[in-house]
């Protein structure tokens, strides 16, 4: 049972309602959970171990690929335009959101695949860097 003040139309009421589950039964209140114990033993995990990068050798192209389904927005570059890494490259809306197509290294644009407007899908190519 729990005791409630209903306010209606200025009148106040006080009563008592009792909440029934859906086969007009009263619903049992829940248990009550045992405490937590006051300490869990630590659990250590192995540190993971990341491939070594290797880095890209110079004068390597990059391909630029789509992330994501979209649609091109705008494209900001042009072949032959030099970008550093983090330069916007173009941009692609997806599900009313736009995303920055950025340059992964810096180089120089050597192939645009996309024109704005187009459809792209993802891991489409986008943009070649050499």
């Amino acid at each position: 049972m729990k005791k409630l003040r209903i306010t209606v139309e200025g009148k106040t009421y006080d009563v008592t309602v009792e909440v029934l589950g859906d086969t007009g039964t009263p619903i049992a209140p829940a248990p009550a959970l045992a405490p937590a114990p006051a300490s869990m033993p630590a659990v250590s995990a192995p540190p993971a171990q990341a491939a070594p990068a290797e880095p890209a050798p110079a004068g390597a192209a990059d391909d630029v690929v789509s992330q994501l389904a979209g649609t091109v927005v705008s494209v900001d570059v042009t072949v032959g335009q030099s970008v550093a890494a983090g330069d916007g490259l173009l941009i692609i809306e997806a599900m009313k959101m736009n995303t920055s197509i950025i340059a992964p290294r810096a180089g120089t644009v050597t192939a645009v695949a996309v024109a704005a407007g187009a459809a792209v899908e993802e891991g489409q190519l986008l943009v070649t860097l050499a």
